[in-house]
C-alpha cells in the first residue's frame, strides 16, 4: 500500500515543534493578556463619573472610575515565550477584585478575562493552523 502525502504531513508536524510555533503563540498570548487589560480598564471606565459626582461601585460590579490611579496601573507584558499577564500596581488592586473582611469584592480582572477567553481560544487555534499551513 502507498501512502501519499506522508511526506508534506511529517513536515507539517516539524513545524508545530519549532519556533515558528514558538513565536506565533507567544505573540497571540500577548495580545490576549493586552485585551484582559483594554477590557478590565474598559469595565471599571463604563458608566463611571470621576470627582464631585463620582459613586463607589456596587458589590460584584467593577470598582467605578475615580481617581484613575487602578486603571493606570493596569499593564499587560510577556513573562515568557508562550506566557503573559495582565496585572495592576494600584495599592488596592487585589483588595477590589478580591474583596476584605471590611468590603466586598468589586471583581474587574476576572470578568475582563472571561470576556476575552473565547476569543483567545479562537486566536490561539488560528495561530496553530497558520504555522502548520505556511511553508
Amino acid at each position: 500500500m502507498k501512502i501519499t502525502g506522508d511526506r508534506r504531513h511529517r513536515q507539517r508536524i516539524q513545524r508545530l515543534k519549532g519556533q515558528a510555533l514558538v513565536a506565533e503563540l507567544g505573540k497571540r498570548v500577548f495580545v490576549a493578556a493586552d485585551q484582559v487589560r483594554g477590557e478590565a480598564q474598559y469595565l471599571i471606565a463604563k458608566g463611571s463619573v470621576q470627582g464631585k459626582g463620582h459613586v463607589p461601585s456596587r458589590p460584584g460590579e467593577p470598582p467605578n472610575l475615580d481617581t484613575g490611579v487602578l486603571t493606570a496601573g493596569i499593564t499587560s507584558r510577556r513573562t515568557g515565550p508562550l506566557s503573559a499577564v495582565a496585572e495592576s500596581a494600584a495599592p488596592y488592586a487585589v483588595v477590589l477584585e478580591t474583596g476584605s473582611s471590611k468590603m466586598a469584592e468589586r471583581p474587574y480582572m476576572k470578568p475582563a478575562a472571561r470576556i476575552v477567553k473565547e476569543d483567545y481560544v479562537i486566536n490561539i487555534r488560528a495561530g496553530v493552523n497558520r504555522v502548520i499551513r505556511k511553508g
